[in-house]
């Protein structure tokens, strides 16, 4: 039966191998500390943080999110170890609340292996408190007991950690935050919440930041996760993103603020019910359906769907490693046990203890894999099915779709950007889908420090590379934002980039020549500097009718390349100020760089770095769900080899363009 604590209540652990499970209203700092026999953390390498997240018997979560799973093994902690306390904390920064006593109460609860709970915690009660011990595990007598503890700290996670003894506290709780803001910008942003188990149900994605938002949310957060549908039919929206400044929102006095949010991200009757799938034979799953998910429109079926299936084979194999774990840690706990006994470490009776061991360690990872496998060739049929049905914007180039591509009257609900995969099955790729408009700018990184795999690859090649990707993802936002709602500009300060921007000069669908030299920089950067200014002063007056008819309210890409040479201290500012306050009016950045030339500038561009989503123009690991941590292999999207579907796309994007001229 499971104990409901309450604040200072105790209750006896019948196991010492455990999870721990948080449930918060709001993505929160997950992380625990190793106490001595009068409770003092005696050094940094006694705290599990998202920074350093194993510790022997003990390993959190390695970023910010609303729910975590801390893995626990009691008879795995240093023997000087007396008490593990598990800490929660709000992350810092802009778009998260500063107080618990804000959001909901979270809730902890610690649970065997097979998910049973044995005790749980509400933590009610806070109100101006950032951090807070939620609970501790303390040995007692031999015996180990979990405490409901709920104190919090005003003072942050510097003065909870203060508390309990450790040294440089402060210092330490940084670089946690530091840690988490790192997880937040390389994450990959969350789906919507599971249904409720049994039912194959997809759920649409959240809505996009409203347009008097100072910056959008950060990807990873739960404000990328709150179910909302489509407008029922008939239903009033907002303006286009693109529309004309002149053109007031629905329903608004003439005049109103331009709204930049995707007209389908509104909230509305339930959707309609997916469509039946085919019968199956008795005992059979039944085949699956493109589009089986939620929603009004197909393209927000196959959304749902992709994403169901990207959380489907993240939960498949978190339980096919969380069981391989259970059966190594078992067999070496049956071989201690077996050889702590001096009669069973020479002769018959110790080879055949280690055998019987060993066999059950392989029989639990065979039957383990066994499910992985049937859980995975179910995914791999629905990616078969689902891949061929996708639109232009969810496709790969090799899809033929884009044979058939016209330019669309509408915006899409998202972009992919490539594919992600696990290394248990790497032919299962699943897309990688941003939604539109783009609520957080881009960086290709070009270091060779990157990665194994860029490190393997020549510098040239790997810039070459990394711009080759920039204009492919540039060529796909062109086509498919409505004609002349979408502008690319480039800076290209040393003209490095010309052949891999041929693509894109040649069909003459630039905003303008690619910028070089410091002149051609500074105008770009000051023509767009000035666009946000004043789409943002009319967005907050409420007076969209004062802009200058000259002003193009589209959408903007700023693709910067070799960055930061040819960049001024001016021009850098000006760039963490598009990067911070451009996506929430239309501007959005396109960096390829590599991390180590900007060294010099020290600290100040970190927040320019942690506002981008970072990908790779080569196959790299770099990306973590936002669940269990799992580090998920990102490839971009390329065009294959020979094919001329990139030049035949853009040069209808450019044709588009030319018919209707604004």
């Amino acid at each position: 039966m499971t104990a409901e604590l309450v604040r200072g209540q105790n209750h006896t652990l019948p196991q010492t191998r455990l999870e721990i499970r948080v449930s918060a209203g709001c993505p929160v700092v997950a992380g625990a500390t190793l106490g001595d026999e009068h409770g003092t953390v005696r050094g940094t390498e006694w705290v599990a943080h998202p920074g350093s997240p194993r510790l022997p018997g003990l390993e959190v979560s390695r970023q910010a999110a609303a729910d975590h799973r801390l893995a626990v093994d009691l008879d795995a902690l240093p023997g000087a170890v007396h008490r593990v306390t598990v800490l929660l904390a709000l992350p810092t920064g802009a778009g998260h609340p500063a107080r618990f006593g804000a959001v909901a109460a979270p809730f902890v609860a610690v649970t065997g292996l097979d998910g049973t709970e044995i005790a749980t915690f509400t933590l009610i009660g806070l109100d101006t408190e950032s951090a807070v011990a939620a609970l501790e595990l303390y040995r007692r007598h031999g015996a180990w007991k979990v405490r409901a503890v709920g104190q919090g700290y005003a003072a942050g996670l510097a003065g909870m950690l203060a508390d309990q003894g450790l040294d440089r506290a402060a210092e330490l709780a940084a670089s946690i935050q530091d840690a988490v803001a790192s997880g937040l910008a390389r994450s990959v942003a969350p789906p919507p919440p599971r249904a409720p188990e049994g039912e194959r149900v997809r759920h649409p994605a959240g809505p996009a930041p409203a347009p008097a938002d100072p910056a959008p949310p950060r990807p990873g957060s739960e404000t990328l996760g709150g179910p909302t549908t489509a407008p029922a039919p008939g239903a009033t929206t907002g303006t286009a993103p693109g529309a004309a400044a002149g053109n007031a929102a629905p329903g608004t006095a003439g005049g109103g603020p331009i709204d930049y949010a995707h007209p389908r991200r509104q909230t509305s009757a339930p959707p309609p019910p997916p469509p039946t799938a085919p019968s199956a034979a008795p005992g059979q799953p039944a085949p699956p359906v493109a589009g089986d998910a939620t929603g009004w429109s197909m393209d927000e079926r196959l959304y749902n769907q992709i994403w169901g299936m990207f959380e489907d084979l993240a939960r498949a194999v978190a339980a096919y490693r969380s069981a391989v774990d259970f059966a190594e840690s078992r067999m070496e706990q049956e071989l201690d046990r077996a050889l702590s006994d001096p009669r069973h470490r020479m002769g018959g009776a110790g080879d055949l203890a280690r055998e019987r061991a060993r066999d059950k360690c392989q029989d639990l990872t065979a039957r383990a894999r066994e499910v992985l496998d049937r859980d995975l060739s179910q995914l791999a049929a629905e990616s078969a099915v689902v891949e061929p049905a996708l639109p232009a914007p969810y496709a790969g180039w090799d899809n033929p779709v884009w044979h058939g591509y016209r330019v669309p009257m509408e915006l899409p609900m998202a972009l992919r950007l490539g594919d992600l995969h696990l290394p248990e099955r790497t032919d299962l790729r699943i897309p990688l889908l941003v939604r539109l408009p783009l609520e957080r700018g881009v960086w290709i990184d070009s270091g060779r420090t990157a990665s194994e795999a860029a490190a393997a690859t020549g510098g040239d090649r790997l810039r070459r590379l990394a711009m080759d990707t920039a204009v492919t993802l540039a060529a796909r936002l062109l086509a498919v934002y409505p004609a002349n709602e979408f502008s690319v500009h480039v800076i290209d300060p040393a003209g490095a980039a010309a052949g891999a921007l041929a693509p894109l000069t040649d069909a003459g669908v630039l905003a303008a020549p690619p910028a070089s030299g410091a002149g051609g920089v500074s105008a770009v950067l000051a023509h767009l500097t000035r666009r946000v200014d004043l789409v943002q002063m009319a967005v907050r007056a409420g007076a969209a009718d004062s802009l200058p008819p000259d002003l193009d309210t589209g959408e903007h890409l700023l693709i910067v390349n070799d960055f930061p040479h040819g960049f001024d201290d001016r021009a850098v500012t000006q760039l963490r100020y598009l990067a911070d306050e451009g996506p929430a009016v239309g501007v959005h950045l396109l960096m390829v760089a590599d991390r180590e030339d900007a060294r010099d500038y020290g600290p100040v561009l970190d927040p320019l770095w942690r506002s981008l989503l970072r990908v790779t123009p080569v196959a790299d690991d770099h990306l973590v769900d936002p669940w269990v941590g799992h580090a998920w292999t990102y490839e971009p999207c390329r065009v294959p080899e020979g094919s001329r579907v990139l030049e035949q796309v853009l040069a209808l994007v450019a044709a588009a363009r030319r018919a209707d001229p604004r």
